[in-house]
């Protein structure tokens, strides 16, 4: 479980004087808004069994991947772990294309074929949410390999979860990727759990950042529950890497309201835990600035929530009305016709 002294050791951005425009607090509110209620949405329609297949939540998370969206590059590319229904909405897609895709439906991300834990978007530089724990940390330095051979000067976020922090993989990757001073940002969703087992119990070694060390990695630990903090640190990584100062690891703390998943009973942590991370709600804080700094009066901000539900009960609708796919679209989309190999 969560120790106290675990929660105190993120590092604070915030001032009594906003850093940023009324227009980026406004942006980061609405987006995250978004983001929750769709996921609030999300988990009322897999209980109806809407359907099927893994669920995992992001509902208490969102400042991680809004912060990161606000701070990156329109070349950049973005790679992540299966609780990734945010990650495409921060970047931009419309809700209903995800909701879509989880129905199944010809109508989302990739055609109803990559579901809740493969969310891939080209058009926004999505390169996917991958089901196999920790995968996408080589994925993402090789990816980042490729930008730096083109000489393109965009970076890849490539971001996992504290349990994906384990995989013998993430040691091989981080070896590489400073040797051969790749862009990349290795961003640790840091939610106190892999599924249902702490930090604590995985590593005497609490502050992961630390883990950077002995490669020489540039690292920090960063407060994932405010969205300032989350947008400095990785402004900063992100001028780096473009500078050819190679990646940078990230261990942003954040924390998750519900379960790993939507089959998760949480016995493993406290009530008051959660509602003590409650009390830190990233959303909560940017409209606390908001109202604090006059940004946007009551009624506007009332209007900015009545936008959000609309667009959930849309994307609900575009979801429920959207075509299933035919047997035919079995054999679609199984090899890139941007790289033909002939066989002869």
């Amino acid at each position: 479980m969560a120790t106290a002294s675990t929660k105190k050791k993120t590092v604070s951005k915030k001032t009594t004087k906003p850093k940023y425009s009324k227009e980026q607090y406004l942006k980061w509110y609405e987006d995250m808004l978004i983001m929750r209620k769709i996921e609030e949405k999300t988990g009322q329609l897999y209980i109806q069994q809407k359907f099927g297949g893994f669920c995992h939540l992001y509902i208490g998370q969102e400042a991680v991947v809004a912060g990161t969206a606000s701070a990156c590059e329109p070349g950049d590319k973005h790679i992540t772990a299966y609780r990734d229904h945010a990650h495409p909405i921060a970047l931009g897609v419309h809700p209903k294309e995800m909701m879509a895709e989880l129905y199944g439906k010809t109508t989302g991300m990739t055609k109803g074929k990559g579901g809740s834990m493969h969310m891939f978007k080209k058009e926004v530089n999505l390169m996917g949410g991958h089901g196999i724990v920790g995968a996408q940390i080589p994925m993402g330095a090789g990816i980042a390999f490729a930008e730096k051979y083109k000489k393109t000067g965009n970076v890849c976020f490539t971001s996992f979860g504290d349990g994906a922090a384990r995989q013998g993989a993430l040691h091989e990757t981080f070896n590489m990727a400073m040797k051969w001073m790749l862009p990349c940002i290795f961003i640790i969703e840091n939610n106190n759990y892999a599924m249902g087992t702490s930090v604590e119990r995985t590593t005497n070694v609490m502050e992961l950042s630390e883990i950077g060390n002995s490669y020489r990695m540039p690292s920090e630990t960063v407060d994932g529950m405010e969205v300032e903090a989350v947008h400095e640190a990785i402004e900063r990584a992100a001028k780096r890497a473009r500078s050819g100062g190679g990646p940078t690891l990230l261990d942003i703390r954040t924390y998750r309201y519900k379960g790993h998943s939507m089959s998760d009973p949480q016995k493993y942590r406290t009530k008051q835990e959660v509602e003590e991370y409650k009390n830190e709600d990233p959303i909560e804080k940017v409209l606390e600035t908001i109202l604090k700094n006059k940004f946007a009066t009551k009624s506007q901000i009332e209007k900015i929530q009545e936008k959000v539900k609309s667009m959930v009960d849309e994307s609900v609708e575009f979801a429920e009305n959207g075509p299933d796919p035919i047997a035919d679209e079995l054999y679609e989309d199984v090899y890139s016709s941007e790289y033909p190999f002939i066989i002869e």
